[in-house]
């Protein structure tokens, strides 16, 4: 429990009468013993980024989470359905319709075959479309592990990152990466412990709540950092001040924050000091290790990285100089992939081409990087978006020649790599149609679980109070998928 929680406890009369019994022989030992009250904060030992150990080994000492913000078209990426390829332009059967809301279409809407070509790949024979040539090579999809079975409570974009990054639909929660470094801290004291990439040029849609900390201390929320101009901002030192001017104040400010820790026990003021602190060690360590002008001409043309610029590639080579580094946790955010036809770029032919063509080539790269430098086994690669997308055409886009399709909750498809999961897996299924699981069903919170486990975690035991009760990621809920773990 944090000090200003303990010191709150002490005042309460419940907490009194509960103690009453023993209450006065505590104080008498107390004042003999000459310890310290429990609102007394030894500043030198909270150091909320410190190195922590998890509950347990970890298979996963690092993650990397891709995701696809918008929700990539599954259907004509990782699932293949021959049925629904023959069955396409039919109406969409009744069963299907009744009793459902969709975010874009109403009637009856026709059933849509995938447009793009399937074949299998690996040596368990998984089926990947022609939309992803750099994920066919044996060596990258031998190490994927495919989860066709996720399914969520949630249909529109916000609501249903929110609640695959902070375990709720609502802001407020803390975010994935959050909860990591809240249990782990970081293994390097010079770079934040959480970092954020952000590519495409807009924000994820659940805002920056998406890798926020919700009611945990602010120092634990994602650190946005960007592959062009300077790496943080705000973290360079001000016009005319110089390094040393720089240490001196925050060495004043400092101190004045330890005299209110000592006198308020407040843990986000025990926070302020070590974000300052962070960030004064930041401005001479994020500068290397953001700059991608330090790697090899082959490095860059496997990833078809260019240094200077602002691009998914760029993003992905980041993210392992990063983990190399010591960062717990990096999150890459990649707008785009809102595929409902209502341009060609957001169709099924060119637009996911194109799209695909910017994304899986970095994305192998970092794969084969990882493996080459022995990161792979304990670094978790995990890839998706919030949610799937409809077996039919996008009502709007009905009459189109662009196709598109909506947004749908009950099934869709997520991979991870590495980390301590099986290579070269595929876990679930769905019906002929694509229109729901029929074995192994995974909920988002059965995900989290399952992450949670990899790092080391017990997800119910990784708690923090707030308002009167324990909270964790996955909430009540969420069933560790033990069948994903190699």
């Amino acid at each position: 429990m944090n000090p200003y929680l303990e010191q709150l406890q002490a005042r309460t009369r419940r907490h009194f009468l509960a103690t009453s019994g023993v209450g006065l022989g505590a104080l008498a030992l107390s004042s003999l013993s000459g310890s310290k009250a429990a609102a007394d904060v030894d500043i030198d030992s909270m150091q909320p980024l410190a190195k922590r150990a998890p509950h347990f080994p970890a298979k996963a000492k690092r993650v990397i989470y891709l995701h696809l913000t918008g929700s990539p078209p599954n259907l004509d990426l990782y699932d293949y359905k021959p049925e629904l390829v023959k069955r396409d332009g039919e109406p969409c059967p009744d069963e299907f319709l009744k009793g459902r809301t969709f975010a874009f279409t109403t009637g009856v809407p026709k059933l849509m075959g995938t447009p793009r070509k399937f074949a299998q790949y690996g040596q368990n024979g998984t089926w990947l479309s022609d939309a992803v040539p750099n994920f066919h090579a044996p060596d990258i999809v031998d190490e994927m592990c495919f989860v066709h079975s996720m399914n969520t409570d949630q249909f529109n974009h916000a609501p249903a990152e929110l609640l695959i990054y902070t375990g709720s639909p609502r802001p407020g929660r803390p975010s994935m990466g959050a909860w990591a470094t809240y249990g782990l801290g970081t293994e390097n004291q010079n770079l934040p412990g959480f970092v954020v990439l952000i590519s495409s040029g807009v924000q994820p849609n659940g805002g920056a709540n998406s890798f926020g900390s919700g009611f945990l201390p602010s120092v634990f929320q994602g650190v946005q950092c960007r592959s062009k101009g300077d790496p943080v901002l705000f973290a360079s030192d001000p016009k005319g001040m110089d390094r040393e001017l720089r240490r001196r104040s925050l060495d004043t400010l400092k101190s004045l924050n330890e005299i209110q820790a000592q006198e308020m026990g407040h843990p986000e003021t025990l926070t302020r000091i070590a974000q300052y602190e962070l960030a004064f060690r930041m401005q001479a360590s994020v500068p290397e290790v953001m700059d991608i002008t330090k790697e090899t001409k082959e490095t860059h043309e496997a990833y078809g990285a260019v240094p200077g610029k602002s691009s998914f590639a760029n993003n992905c080579l980041l993210a392992r100089r990063l983990v190399e580094g010591g960062v717990r946790f990096v999150q890459l955010f990649d707008w785009g992939w809102d595929f409902h036809g209502t341009s060609a770029g957001e169709g099924l032919r060119d637009g996911l081409t194109n799209k695909m063509a910017a994304t899986d080539k970095p994305i192998a790269a970092l794969i084969r990087d990882l493996k080459q430098r022995g990161m792979l086994d304990d670094t978790l690669i995990v890839c998706g978006g919030e949610f799937g997308r409809t077996p039919f055409r996008e009502g709007r886009t009905a009459k189109s020649k662009v196709l598109g399709r909506d947004h749908y909750p009950d099934c869709f498809t997520m991979w991870m790599a590495g980390g301590g999961v099986k290579g070269g897996f595929n876990y679930g299924q769905t019906d002929e149609l694509g229109f729901g699981v029929t074995e192994n069903k995974v909920h988002v919170h059965d995900l989290q679980a399952t992450i949670m486990q990899l790092m080391g975690f017990n997800h119910e035991q990784l708690t923090h109070r707030f308002q009167g009760r324990d909270y964790r990621l996955t909430d009540v809920h969420g069933q560790i998928v033990h069948d994903l773990i190699a």
